[in-house]
């Protein structure tokens, strides 16, 4: 499991670049886990079936989607990277990034779909605002104060930039759709 984690540290000094990548698929528990498995299944299933294959066609649209799941990795191993690359003690693991941008891509093609955060069902849109101000408001505090509660926040927030940037640089048109439905609830 070491040799696999995210190690900044090891990426900078020993060049083992290949631990961008690796620490997504591992994960500390099987909660860890199920929840990443239950979010790629809910929100990953129908981009991969439905939402990409129509946009893109179906051979493109799966491999955009494999190109959404491994760039939202890197997006959201970025920041971590560089701020902690001459750090031994930080490590990390999880898709949990990657798992972000396909919600948020999600969220940005279906604003309106009902999604349950927190056993709590509200529109996507609504919840995408959420999850993204709790993780900036996670990663000020783990800034300014001693509060570490050992989840990256930054891979969340990163992520879930990266999704929703991937597909208004690829369907640029879907900005329009979101809004015209965000403001049609009004």
């Amino acid at each position: 499991m070491n040799k696999f984690l995210f190690h900044p540290y090891s990426i900078n000094h020993n060049k083992e670049h290949y631990r961008f990548l690796t620490h997504a698929f591992i994960h500390g528990d099987y909660i860890h886990l199920l929840f990443n498995c239950l979010a790629l299944y809910s929100f990953g299933l129908a981009l991969e079936e439905q939402v990409f294959p129509y946009y893109f066609g179906e051979k493109l649209g799966k491999v955009y989607y494999i190109l959404l799941f491994t760039g939202g990795i890197y997006a959201a191993s970025f920041t971590e990277y560089f701020r902690n690359k001459n750090n031994p003690d930080y490590s990390s693991l999880g898709a949990s990034g990657a798992i972000s941008s396909i919600m948020f891509c999600y969220i940005m093609v279906s604003p309106l779909s009902q999604i349950s955060l927190f056993f709590f069902p509200m529109q996507g849109w609504i919840a995408g605002i959420l999850l993204l101000g709790v993780s900036y408001y996670l990663i000020r505090r783990k800034k300014t104060t001693s509060y570490n509660d050992n989840i990256s926040h930054e891979s969340h927030f990163w992520g879930a930039l990266f999704g929703v940037a991937f597909i208004l640089i690829l369907k640029p048109a879907v900005l329009k759709h979101f809004i015209d439905k965000v403001l049609g609830v009004f």
